[in-house]
């Protein structure tokens, strides 16, 4: 097929071919690696970046590409997340062929729930079918970025591909954590290996591999016919890294691979997998710096969700070991902070932080108290958590690995049941 790029940058021709498109976001994963963080929600309804949940980012990439045909794979723990999409992404107009619908895992196909990513939009064919739609783009719910899929798609219909995968690169001691790609200079892909002990490199650079995004542009027929006769296979795990792209390019299928740049200047774009509390815990505090890398204050590109409607943050108290302050931080609406001091710190909607408290680097999710005097540093504060008077948290490592969870990096994991257990 011949390339037409004056083509595939007009707005018209790619609003078309978003038109066209319906996105499937697999939102069931348990999100494991996060701890006690996903205790009692699933990884896409985690709260981040102080207002949102995960899940927030890829939605707004959906509706901003001008993609209104949303479909949401749910399983594991989903309630949260299914209420966040009811209250805050129900506006898409049903009479228009426009939705957002959560669709919960219900043993479609056997008496069995999703066997793996390729499993779960195989018991889905017929809904997604349903729909009629030339491209279905599959993504993963659980990523932080901003992303234009409309050029994506453009470029998939350009090189008359069967299948497109988003990448990026990063290093290669995070090859465990990624599929990883092997593809010539035309992008076009020799190899997948999902999590691979062993990666293949890019040329010249042995420190850096191309990794897969979790997103793929598939023809809509051929990912049909692929997994129904993935589904036939008993010898398979039912999962797109680990059968599906491997199968499709063996079988000698058009596989591409799209790197994930800036249009104009062809660096790499943000993008975080915030898979590890070590990685969740730097994105945020990521935002509090002074030009962060992933700029949610972007006019031109918003991050919608649903909020409670809160009052302005309120600082309060002004003397000597007593001044309500907040350096180098993001206050969400609804805080409080009560003759205490927040440096370098992220604190979501309806957090209290009481007299002679300090919190340094840390994370503090919503509805969360901090008592008076507490000393907070590196700290993730979960939902709900209420911490005692006095209490000191990232001074003493030894002391809060026999309380919390403290992390590789040293970052220290408080939830409510944690300090439920604590009590006498």
């Amino acid at each position: 097929m011949s390339r037409q790029p004056a083509r595939a940058s007009s707005g018209r021709y790619v609003s078309r071919l978003t038109g066209g498109a319906l996105a499937i976001i697999m939102a069931g994963g348990r999100g494991e690696r996060l701890r006690d963080l996903t205790l009692n929600r699933c990884k896409p309804a985690t709260p981040f970046g102080g207002k949102f949940r995960i899940i927030d980012f890829v939605l707004s990439n959906c509706v901003n590409s001008g993609i209104r045909q949303i479909s949401i794979l749910t399983q594991y723990k989903a309630q949260s997340l299914i209420q966040h999409v009811q209250h805050g992404w129900s506006y898409l107009r049903g009479e228009f062929g426009e939705f957002v619908e959560v669709v919960p895992a219900q043993q479609q196909i056997g008496a069995h729930w999703y066997r793996g990513t390729a499993d779960a939009v195989y018991q889905n064919a017929g809904l997604i079918a349903s729909h009629h739609p030339k491209h279905v783009l599959l993504l993963a719910g659980d990523h932080i970025y901003k992303m234009d899929y409309g050029p994506m798609i453009a470029y998939h219909v350009e090189k008359g591909a069967d299948i497109t995968v988003g990448v990026v690169e990063v290093p290669v001691e995070q090859s465990r954590h990624y599929g990883v790609l092997t593809a010539t200079e035309w992008n076009r892909v020799t190899r997948f290996a999902e999590k691979p002990a062993v990666p293949d490199v890019l040329p010249g650079r042995p420190d850096t591999i191309l990794a897969s995004m979790g997103i793929y542009v598939f023809n809509a027929p051929l990912l049909e016919s692929m997994l129904g006769a993935d589904a036939a296979s008993d010898a398979s795990s039912h999962d797109f890294g680990k059968d599906i792209l491997p199968e499709a390019i063996a079988s000698g299928r058009q596989v591409f691979a799209y790197p994930f740049q800036d249009v104009k200047t062809r660096a790499q774009s943000y993008w975080r997998d915030v898979g590890t509390l070590d990685a969740y815990y730097d994105a945020n505090l990521e935002l509090v710096h002074v030009r962060p890398e992933l700029n949610i204050y972007d006019q031109d590109w918003p991050i919608w969700t649903y909020q409670v409607q809160q009052p302005p943050a309120k600082f309060i108290l002004d003397e000597d070991g007593r001044r309500g302050m907040a350096v180098n931080s993001m206050v969400s609406g609804g805080c409080i902070i009560s003759g205490a001091v927040v440096r370098e710190s992220l604190l979501f909607s309806d957090v209290r932080v009481e007299e002679r408290a300090s919190i340094s680097r840390s994370v503090v999710l919503p509805h969360a108290g901090i008592g008076r005097g507490c000393q907070i540093h590196g700290a993730i504060i979960d939902q709900d958590c209420e911490i005692p008077d006095g209490m000191t948290i990232g001074s003493d490592r030894g002391a809060d690995a026999q309380r919390f969870h403290v992390t590789e990096k040293g970052v220290v994991l408080v939830t409510p049941d944690m300090l439920r257990k604590l009590r006498p």
